[in-house]
């Protein structure tokens, strides 16, 4: 289904959800500011970037993790409790990451605490995704809802690291970034989980569990065991690696060119026409069937991406700048396309951790794709990066085997819904 206007507007203006978007909105915005505010933080203090580098992965490392831990403890006690106690571990957590930093403590101390702040961070971008089932019916709302959430995140993601960098230089006290971020972070999550929605959600979850409703994954994997669901995974995973691939090679491109700060306007004018793109594209979404969107959609931007690679060592930003905005349309549908998929293919008792477990692909594929891309530059000049492009083709071409996981999930699926 296609969703038009009235239903982006429709959903925002949703009984319930204002609250909830806004205290989202504030409380995601630091998740693209932490790992470079930590890393310009640490080496601003007198580290090397090696040092801040090792801070700044266990961060990640931590985030990532944490991500899919949090995502099942949400869905078994509902959002409102969990948040609030990892909001006061986050608190002490990032208090003791400034004090290593500050107190220029053991390395092995500082990724140690780097590590618990990272698994601490509220897992906020899943259960933000998940509260939609309640504030909207399946349909072409929902799927506006999913690329409201993939939009905000792209704009996140533009403007997040701006403003750390520029914080970091601007600001007398290097660690002013990462205090900003961990303040947005804990207003943001603290507001959303006292939100009637969320606390209306969690009674549901609360009451389902003491009446023995709620599904529940055996395992370690949890609701990853589901076919359908490592399918989307593995679109999560090929994204990142694309994507993370791309940012580093259009830096080291517009380096190679002699224009070093036109790598940064490219980027930004990526992110504006992914925005755009989104909000057109479901309006109109092709393909139609999740399970042919999914391979087709990243196929096409790696396959853009590869050609981006290529023509880098021409040394023509004007070129590539072209083909670049045609591959930053095809952004923001994917991740709204993997909102859908989760929705498809796990439980909605699980969202929650399902959608985690999407943020944790689409973060390993990001850290993956920016370490090859760097180490190929490296060998190969700016074409190198077109690795990465290479890699989600083959990516797309498993998609295309497993898309009977993701067709068999939605044909067997029972009608969506709100936790009942």
């Amino acid at each position: 289904m296609a969703a038009s206007l009235t239903d982006y507007r429709a959903v925002l203006g949703a009984p319930g959800a204002v609250a909830p978007v806004c205290a989202s909105a504030i409380g995601r915005f630091p998740l693209a500011m932490h790992s470079l505010a930590t890393l310009l933080y640490v080496r601003e203090t007198g580290g090397s970037y090696t040092v801040a580098g090792a801070v700044s992965a266990a961060l990640l490392v931590g985030t990532a993790v944490g991500t899919v831990v949090q995502g099942r403890l949400l869905d078994r006690l509902g959002p409102t409790r969990p948040m609030l106690v990892l909001v006061a571990v986050y608190l002490a957590a990032v208090t003791g990451l400034v004090a290593c930093i500050e107190g220029r403590a053991a390395l092995g101390a500082t990724l140690a605490v780097g590590l618990l702040a990272g698994l601490a961070t509220p897992a906020l971008e899943g259960s933000s995704r998940a509260l939609w089932s309640d504030l909207t019916p399946p349909g072409p709302r929902r799927e506006a809802a999913y690329t409201y959430e993939a939009i905000s995140l792209e704009t996140f993601f533009v403007l997040g690291p701006a403003l750390a960098a520029l914080l970091v230089v601007a600001t007398p006290w290097p660690g002013t970034a990462l205090v900003v971020a961990a303040s947005a972070e804990l207003v943001g999550t603290t507001w959303f989980a006292l939100t009637a929605a969320v606390r209306r959600r969690s009674s549901r979850i609360r009451a389902a569990r003491a009446a023995g409703s709620l599904a529940r994954e055996a395992g370690l994997l949890g609701v990853f065991r589901r076919p359908g669901l490592r399918t989307v995974a593995v679109a999560s995973l090929g994204f990142g690696l694309v994507i993370g691939s791309a940012e580093v090679g259009v830096l080291a491109a517009a380096r190679f060119a002699g224009a070093p700060a036109a790598g940064g306007i490219l980027l930004s004018a990526w992110s504006v026409v992914s925005v755009l793109a989104g909000v057109l594209y479901g309006m109109r979404p092709w393909p139609r069937p999740l399970h042919l969107r999914l391979p087709v959609l990243l196929g096409g931007f790696a396959l853009l991406v590869t050609v981006m690679g290529l023509l880098s060592p021409l040394g023509s930003l004007v070129a590539l700048g072209g083909i670049m905005m045609v591959a930053g349309a095809l952004i923001t549908p994917q991740v709204t396309a993997h909102s859908l998929g989760v929705e498809r293919t796990a439980p909605a008792d699980s969202a929650t951790e399902a959608f985690n477990w999407m943020v944790m692909a689409a973060v390993l594929g990001v850290s993956a794709g920016q370490a090859a891309s760097g180490a190929m530059i490296d060998v190969a000049g700016p074409a190198g990066y077109a690795a990465g492009g290479v890699l989600g083709l083959l990516a797309a071409g498993l998609l295309w085997l497993r898309r009977g996981t993701v067709a068999a999930a939605d044909a067997s699926r029972e009608p969506a819904g709100s936790l009942a």
